[in-house]
């Protein structure tokens, strides 16, 4: 249910060629300067001081779209005054062709390019990814001298041919806020940070987050991890969350095993002030090293160690799939005019099965918890086009109507995985499963070897067995719909009807069925009071007929905020400890209980079968 409140994460990654390009000298570099100090009406100037060129005119881009995020976002409607110099000063003639693209001539004059850009945080209007806001963490923020999100291809342009050129990055940044990034600053300076990247792609793969000290990093098998937040009010500390994410990032290295592609990792985390002209999309975007975080600071802490555990874990999988197996529309990706790969279903879908299948295996969940996440998929997953082929879907996201069904990626992608670790299970009698492929997978290819999209299905057939690439066949690349209760039998594993904890506020939103709400809301003054009948919830807590919520756990609520105080009710679990203070015939009350959640019944799966308990054990826990 979490993957339908929130935005989730999509794959980024570009991979760096091996060959410069020949209009600039090989040993040349684009020098890029960001001052961060001197902000002017929410503004931050960039310098590009470029090689010489040996063309009579250059194109210059701000990127249209970022790979991943399958929208196309025009980040260069961001840019303003975009300007360009030779070396004594003189203006270069510079014309707009379109949103993102100018046109320099006398290039072979060309020395500097200079522009502003604006951020892309306090211009969202909370209408949604994809329509008029930028992804939130794909987007930007510029807080004079409170913090700046530098998802750099957001700030950073480039010159078509001369992606492959190395970029050399200075930021000068007021004294007091830090840069943290997976990138290793090579200046000592407390003010002014250098970074050396060999192309474009390296670069925009390298976000840097700049705000007061409120970070920690640890080593998790031999790979740094570098946590950074950002409350603007200071009501979180990175401590309150770091021990949770060191026990998740540890569980999935564990699960890894011997795929280790990277030697740090930084998670940068903003929380966005839900009363300000601030982000309001929710969610987190994955890089190759890094993930960006986007959530509301008025959640509460339980509901948020939840939500990083799904969508950190599902980032931090990516180092798998696509960095170290990909396709060429990946590895050669093009900012402005990208091309689509067939293979969303394992970019996405791998990564957001492995997100849920490494927590049964590593015993942060029970089996039974699994089942549950797989059976909402389900259920949400026919909610959109199930007789549709994935791999066509995939290949034309960017129309509208496919892209509408995207988010399916992370529901019947993560299915389609399940069903050919299934299938692997079965015919390897256990001793091997889609883990194990993705690793032959990384080996065959990895970073630097992209595959060819229509030759990838042979591949996995090829180090699997021919059952998989029938399943590909007709499931994948076909649009007959996947009868999962048949797969779920190979494992011993039956539908049927659980009884599952339901939400104190909306009865069904938890179990599937048809949604009734508990509370209500004032038209008048916005206030949130609770109907008559009750549930579980209520008779513990004392909660009266009519009783108006002004607080939970420390966080006042009103109809501005309900979402945020249903998506916080996902995490409570019975027994925990919790307090409220509510509203009653004009008094404020104050009340203090224990959680007892609703009970519903759903329609589900649970094990039945214990002559298959073997292979259900390999399945669930790698044994």
């Amino acid at each position: 249910m979490k993957k339908t409140l929130f935005s989730l994460a999509f794959a980024s990654l570009l991979v760096s060629f091996t060959s410069y390009a020949k209009e600039v000298a090989p040993s040349a570099a684009f020098n890029v300067s960001i001052d961060l100090v001197k902000v002017k009406n929410d503004q931050v100037s960039v310098t590009i001081m470029t090689p010489v060129f040996t063309t009579s005119t250059a194109t210059f881009h701000i990127p249209k779209t970022v790979p991943g995020t399958y929208s196309e976002d025009n980040y260069g409607r961001y840019i303003e005054g975009l300007k360009a110099f030779d070396a004594s000063g003189a203006s270069l003639t510079v014309s707009k062709k379109d949103q993102n693209t100018y046109i320099i001539e006398n290039a072979s004059k060309l020395n500097k390019v200079t522009y502003l850009v604006n951020d892309t945080y306090d211009t969202e209007v909370g209408e949604g990814f994809g329509k008029k806001d930028i992804f939130s963490p794909a987007g930007t923020n510029i807080n004079a001298k409170k913090n700046f999100m530098l998802n750099t291809h957001g700030f950073i342009g480039y010159f078509k041919g001369q992606e492959q050129v190395p970029y050399k990055l200075t930021v000068t940044h007021p004294k007091g806020l830090e840069g943290v990034s997976a990138m290793v600053d090579a200046n000592p300076s407390k003010t002014v940070d250098v970074f050396e990247m060999p192309s474009y792609a390296n670069l925009v793969e390298m976000p840097i987050m700049y705000s007061k000290p409120n970070y920690t990093s640890f080593i998790v098998d031999g790979m740094e991890i570098i946590i950074s937040l950002h409350s603007p009010s200071g009501k979180y500390k990175v401590s309150q969350i770091a021990p949770a994410m060191e026990k998740m990032m540890k569980a999935q290295k564990h699960f890894l095993g011997s795929i280790n592609s990277t030697k740090k990792y930084a998670v940068l985390i903003y929380l966005a002030d839900p009363k300000a002209k601030d982000a309001k999309g929710t969610g987190a975007l994955e890089h190759p090293t890094s993930t960006t975080v986007v959530l509301p600071e008025d959640m509460e802490l339980g509901a948020m160690e939840e939500i990083l555990k799904d969508v950190v874990s599902h980032e931090f999988f990516h180092i798998v799939t696509p960095l170290t197996v990909h396709s060429e529309e990946i590895h050669f990706f093009d900012f402005n005019d990208p091309q689509m790969s067939e293979h969303l279903w394992m970019y996405e879908g791998v990564t957001e099965y492995f997100a849920n299948l490494f927590q049964v295996t590593e015993g942060l969940i029970d089996e039974n918890d699994f089942y549950k996440r797989m059976s909402e998929k389900i259920a949400n997953s026919m909610q959109m086009d199930d007789s549709m082929s994935f791999t066509y879907m995939s290949k034309h996201v960017f129309e509208p109507y496919f892209k509408e069904q995207y988010l399916n990626v992370y529901q019947k992608g993560a299915l389609i995985a399940m069903c050919i670790d299934i299938l692997i299970r079965e015919n390897s009698n256990g001793q091997k499963g889609i883990l194990n492929l993705m690793q032959e997978l990384s080996n065959e290819y990895g970073s630097q070897k992209p595959f060819k999209d229509d030759e990838l299905f042979a591949k996995v057939t090829d180090l699997t067995y021919p059952e998989v690439g029938a399943f590909l066949d007709k499931y994948v690349a076909g649009d007959t719909p996947i009868p999962y209760e048949e797969f779920f039998g190979r494992m011993g594993v039956t539908k049927t009807t659980v009884l599952t904890d339901g939400n104190p506020f909306l009865k069904g939103l938890m179990s599937g069925g048809e949604m009734m709400p508990y509370i209500s809301v004032n038209g008048t003054t916005k206030e949130i009071f609770w109907l008559p009948e009750g549930n579980e919830f209520t008779k513990a807590m004392g909660i009266q007929d009519g009783d108006i919520i002004v607080e939970i756990n420390g966080t006042a609520y009103n109809y501005e905020s309900i979402n945020s105080m249903i998506e916080a009710s996902i995490s409570w679990k019975d027994g925990d400890n919790m307090t409220m203070k509510v509203k009653r015939d004009g008094k404020t009350v104050s009340l203090k209980g224990i959680v007892a959640l609703p009970k519903e019944n759903a329609e589900g799966y649970a094990s039945s079968d214990d002559s298959k308990k073997a292979i259900r054990e390999s399945w669930l826990k790698g044994k």
